[in-house]
């Protein structure tokens, strides 16, 4: 029993100031009571209320800094507890058949307290927090994984002034350029003599944070290189129907890009979503990966600038590869169209501002040009956005998978591809079994199921193909 005597400090007089249960109810009694043995139970109780009424004020208490510490705690946790939305934010489906893990990925989206709104692409499909094909749009935070592993994974098609009927009657050179001209791989670097200097590399920007100043030295290496999974460089056939892109109806000789950040991406992405785990502890796990970080804070401050970065960082990586291929050619260069399609943006939608993250998304504001890839054996368009507000003004970033990387290594052979490959009279110098046609969603439907996202300008039909060799471990 406690002495329930008026000269000591009880339960009884905490219950009367509110303090909380738990780890915190023993520490402000065993302080309380030692307060009471200096000062007197009056003045002790009083010390007491008033570190339960302003714990950040008295934290430096001889007496009661211990429990305005815990109580400064408890409440920043508090704060950061996981409250969903009343009704989830509204979001709507151009994915005519999407997975049951892709749907439930964008529902549990949209409990998100910060989520405005939300599309799915036709390209969809299961991905990890947000669905590959997902875009999100959310108000004052940025969730790192909405944004993807791969920050700023992109497209790049350039068109050159070379006649297209060589790359059938001189098919062995441009073999030879992609294999001499272009790196892929997980780890891989370019060596020293082969490198491309890049103002991308020389910018400030790379030591205003101690982890982008670690990575600077492995984005040097990697500038300029592919990754792995579906990463691809490519030559091939763009048609015009019509004049566009500054060029006149007809058939142009183009090489396509597409890959991301790499290494310093990847690291930036585990880093920061690790940052915005902590921040929200309480958040149940099919939302784990949903973790966000707000804008006004350091941490999200931190990872707006090592995305936009990654940006520059990635677009540089691309003209690189599409430098040195043109160099190595000896041509010059008539067009061009490039988007990112794993980042975030600051718009303004429904009348306000916005983080609109697009995960395997392609910006289609009006009249905005981009790159929407088949697979290795199908077509790739060459877009201009419609600015649908329904879609937060975007559209797929391909055709999207059916089927995972391990289902897919079981059921196809490179028997089975190659007369797929012959008849689309593409030559594959390079790639995994995972990455092969059969993996991927029929394109033209994709395109149908968009006609009021994007009105098509070119198609790009793949001649030449090189992407990872098989057993590297996929990034995307």
């Amino acid at each position: 029993m406690e002495d329930e005597t008026t000269t000591t400090i009880t339960s009884s007089d905490l219950f009367a100031l509110d303090v909380p249960q738990g780890a915190t109810f023993g520490i402000a009694l065993a302080a309380s009571r030692s307060a009471e043995q200096a000062v007197g139970r009056e003045a002790a109780l009083v010390a007491l209320a008033n570190a339960v009424a302003d714990p950040e004020g008295h934290v430096a208490d001889p007496s009661f800094g211990a429990l305005a510490s815990q109580l400064v705690a408890e409440r920043a946790q508090a704060e950061r507890a996981f409250v969903p939305r009343t009704e989830p934010a509204p979001w709507k489906s151009w994915c005519v058949e999407a997975d049951d893990g892709a749907l439930s990925q964008m529902e549990n989206a949209m409990r998100l307290p910060s989520a405005v709104r939300g599309a799915l692409m036709p390209d969809a499909h299961r991905g990890y927090g947000l669905p590959i094909g997902g875009v999100l749009a959310t108000e004052g935070t940025v969730v790192p994984y909405a944004v993807g592993v791969d920050i700023a994974c992109r497209m790049k098609l350039t068109v050159l002034d070379i006649d297209p009927k060589s790359l059938r009657g001189s098919r062995e050179r441009y073999e030879k350029t992609l294999l001499r001209e272009t790196a892929f791989g997980t780890g891989v670097v370019l060596n020293a003599k082969d490198r491309l200097d890049h103002e991308v590399l020389d910018a400030d920007r790379w030591n205003e944070l101690p982890l982008l100043r670690s990575l600077r030295e492995k984005a040097t290496g990697q500038l300029g290189t592919s990754g792995s999974g579906n990463h691809f460089v490519e030559f091939g056939e763009l048609t015009l129907r019509q004049p566009d892109l500054g060029l006149d109806a007809g058939t142009y000789l183009a090489v396509m890009s597409h890959s991301g950040s790499r290494g310093p991406g990847a690291m930036i992405a585990s880093h920061f979503t690790k940052l915005a785990r902590a921040a929200h502890p309480d958040l149940p796990d099919e939302l784990s990966h949903l973790a966000w970080l707000d804008l006004d804070t350091d941490d999200g401050r931190a990872y707006w600038h090592a995305m936009e970065l990654m940006g520059e960082f990635a677009s540089a990586s691309h003209w690189v590869i599409h430098e040195r291929i043109r160099k190595a050619l000896g041509s010059k260069v008539l067009a061009g169209v490039e988007n990112h399609h794993n980042y975030a943006w600051k718009e303004v939608h429904d009348g306000r501002e916005v983080v609109v993250h697009r995960k395997g998304a392609t910006p289609a504001g009006e009249g905005v040009l981009g790159v929407i890839p088949g697979s290795m054996a199908s077509p790739a368009f060459i877009v201009r956005g419609r600015g649908s507000e329904a879609s937060l003004r975007s559209a797929s970033h391909g055709a999207g998978r059916v089927m995972s990387r391990t289902a897919a290594k079981e059921r196809f052979t490179w028997k089975q591809v190659r007369p797929v490959l012959e008849a689309a009279n593409v030559t594959l110098l390079s790639a995994g079994i995972d990455e092969n046609p059969g993996v991927y969603k029929d394109i033209h439907e994709v395109m149908a199921q968009q006609a009021d996202l994007v009105d098509v300008v070119a198609r790009f039909d793949p001649r030449i193909v090189r992407m990872a060799d098989a057993g590297e471990r996929p990034e995307d």
